[in-house]
Order: structure tokens, then C-alpha cells, then sequence
């Protein structure tokens, strides 16, 4: 037979000579290609619409609480949704009428614009945290005294953003219609309306809601 390497040998006389020479390999105990290893399944791949989740612990009106949540959870869908706390209402879920305002650390904030999982360790107060029918807070007493409810859908975000605004008075927080920075913060008509701005009242009980937050201002004074 002609050398393997000879450009005129037929292709029957190749494929002959090639099966010949790998069979003489094998024989002579020369390497044989190793011999493949099954490979192990794949894990399948994740689903780019399976949300992430996360786990997150939360005081809530001063109870420990522990939840697992899609990470593109609102403050506002956990509280509602997940911990059945619907005290706070969804309005405009823009954070331009204040009805989900909540505490947070004592902060009053809209709970629409922030996601559940930035509040790890923190401790929220909503409506159902600062009293109940049997026990009201002041403020809520002076909402149904002066009728700063009316249809009530604002309410419990009224409420909330009066408390923590009382708290801000107090701790000597100016706003943009302070006249003089160099002196105790005084708590007048024109600051609470400036400071309650964030909060939307569509059945326009604003003056009534000036009252009720005058009243539990002049207790505390």
C-alpha cells in the first residue's frame, strides 16, 4: 500500500490505512482518547420574570415582624397587603396627596415611594399604632371633635403628617415660612398649612384640620 501521506492514494485505500494504523495503536498500548465522562444535568436556567425575593425583619407598631417579599415591594403593599395594616390608603401612588403617609423612626413618610426592603430593623407606626376606638390619640380625638375627617380617606395620613409635624415644632425644625431662624420655632396658621401641604384633603376640611392640630398643640404648650 502507498504511504498515507502520498496525494494519490484513493480515498477507499485512506480511510483502510487509517482504520489500520489506529487499531495498531490501541495494540501497542498506545493512549486510546479517553473515553468521555457524562456530564451532569444543567441546573435550569432562572426565569428572568421570577421576581427576587428578600427577607426582612420590622418593628410595626411595636410588634416584630418578619416578612419575605418580592424585592419591588412598596412600604405601602406590605403594610396592606401583607400585614393586613390598611389603616394607610393608596391615593395617587405618586406620593403627591400624602394619604399613605406612616412613621418611620418617627419620620413621617410617603410609603408609596419607598420599597420595603430599605426599612430593615426600622420601626413604623401606622394609624392602627397611635390609638384605637377604645384609646385615641389627641389627635385623633381632635380630627372627630373639630370634623377634620369628613369622607376620612385622608385621615389617617392627615394624622400621621400632624404628629410628626408637632414633633419637627418642637424639635426646633424651621420650614419655608419661618420668619426668624434665630428663635424658637412658633406654630401658627401659615406654618401648619405649609407644613400639612403634602397632605391632600378632597373633601376640603383643611380649616377644621387647622383646628384639631391647634387644639393638641395648645395641650402640649
Amino acid at each position: 500500500m502507498p504511504p498515507l501521506h502520498d496525494p494519490h492514494l484513493p480515498r477507499r485505500d485512506l480511510l483502510i490505512g487509517t482504520a489500520a494504523v489506529s487499531v495498531a495503536g490501541i495494540a501497542d498500548g498506545h493512549a486510546a482518547p479517553a473515553q468521555a465522562q457524562v456530564a451532569a444535568p444543567a441546573a435550569p436556567p432562572r426565569n428572568p420574570e421570577a421576581p427576587a425575593t428578600a427577607r426582612l425583619s420590622l418593628t410595626v407598631n411595636g410588634q416584630a415582624r418578619n416578612l419575605e417579599l418580592d424585592t419591588r415591594t412598596t412600604l405601602l403593599d406590605a403594610l396592606r397587603e401583607h400585614l393586613h395594616l390598611t389603616g394607610s390608603k393608596k391615593g395617587c401612588d405618586h406620593g403627591q396627596c400624602g394619604a399613605c403617609t406612616v412613621l418611620v423612626d418617627g419620620r413621617r413618610i410617603n410609603a408609596c415611594l419607598t420599597l420595603a426592603v430599605m426599612h430593615e430593623g426600622d420601626s413604623i407606626t401606622t394609624i392602627e399604632g397611635l390609638g384605637s376606638p377604645e384609646r385615641m390619640h389627641p389627635m385623633q380625638s381632635a380630627f372627630v371633635k373639630h370634623d377634620g375627617y369628613q369622607c376620612g380617606y385622608c385621615t389617617p395620613g392627615q394624622i400621621c403628617s400632624s404628629v410628626a409635624m408637632l414633633e419637627e415644632i418642637k424639635a426646633g425644625i424651621p420650614s419655608h415660612v419661618t420668619g426668624d431662624l434665630a428663635v424658637p420655632v412658633k406654630l401658627g396658621n401659615e406654618e401648619i398649612r405649609e407644613r400639612m401641604s403634602g397632605n391632600i384633603c378632597r373633601c376640603g376640611a383643611y380649616s377644621n384640620i387647622v383646628e384639631a392640630i391647634n387644639e393638641v398643640a395648645g395641650e402640649r404648650a
